[in-house]
């Protein structure tokens, strides 16, 4: 059974979550902290008894805006720890989303705290707790991007994305099963997807280089498709796309 942290600092919203954490039967204890803090020090205590201990804390399901350290910044403190507790964000901000799993969090609640939804996150940190070692061997596990849908958090994965649509700050991402907006600047996403086959064609969009079905020159102006999808691409990207699917083709 999980120990669990739960940090807010509005008493009413604490409360409402540590009854619902209770509530859960895969939960053994749910202590709370009215700011970053108290809950730092209540973490340190953790960390000095390590996770086997009777100090010990499985997860902190931390709020984000906070006065003080924010939520963000108890993860980022958590980060620089060998074996810390797993972070599950709580909080009635969505833009937070990208940033909340850069810091490897969990899960990302949206308030009001819904019981099933919860209940989702307790699942999920259940499972990490309690899972059998992962062998030497296998393969890390897919990069996944949470979006936001009507107050509920998906996961799309990177691998099924074909490719992204410039937004001003957002970016749109396109999948066989439709789009999704997510609040992060297509810069961004293009240095962080190098390595995963993502390349620039146009200052609007980023491409999966293996969802490239043609390329098509006609008159000097380049475009590529994408199942039934046609993209324009930009001089500046034109020779260096056909020379990297060039180069793909010969490999």
């Amino acid at each position: 059974m999980l120990r669990v942290l739960a940090v807010d600092d509005e008493e009413p919203a604490l409360g409402e979550l540590l009854y619902l954490l209770r509530a859960d039967p895969r939960v053994r204890t749910a202590e709370g902290a009215g700011d970053a803090a108290a809950a730092l020090r209540r973490i340190g205590r953790a960390l000095d008894s390590g996770p086997d201990g009777d100090d010990g804390i499985d997860v902190v399901f931390l709020d984000i805006h906070m006065p003080g350290l924010t939520g963000l910044d108890v993860a980022r403190l958590l980060a620089g720890f060998a074996r810390p507790p797993l972070v599950v964000f709580v909080t009635a901000h969505e833009g937070f989303a990208l940033q909340a799993f850069d810091l490897q969090a969990v899960d990302y609640v949206l308030k009001p705290v819904r019981r099933e939804r919860l209940a989702e996150a307790v699942r999920r940190v259940h499972g990490l707790v309690h899972a059998a070692p992962a062998p030497a061997s296998a393969p890390p596990a897919p990069e996944q991007v949470p979006v936001e849908l009507g107050g509920v958090t998906r996961f799309v994965a990177v691998e099924d994305i074909a490719y992204v649509e410039a937004h001003g700050d957002y970016a749109r991402l396109h999948t066989d099963q439709g789009s999704h907006l997510v609040r992060i600047p297509l810069s961004t996403l293009e240095e962080r997807w190098a390595d995963r086959g993502f390349v620039r064609i146009h200052r609007s969009h980023l491409v999966a280089v293996g969802r490239i079905t043609e390329l098509r020159v006609d008159g000097g102006a380049t475009s590529v498709r994408l199942g039934a999808t046609d993209l324009a691409v930009s001089r500046r990207h034109a020779r260096h796309l056909r020379d990297l699917l060039t180069r793909r083709a010969g490999g």
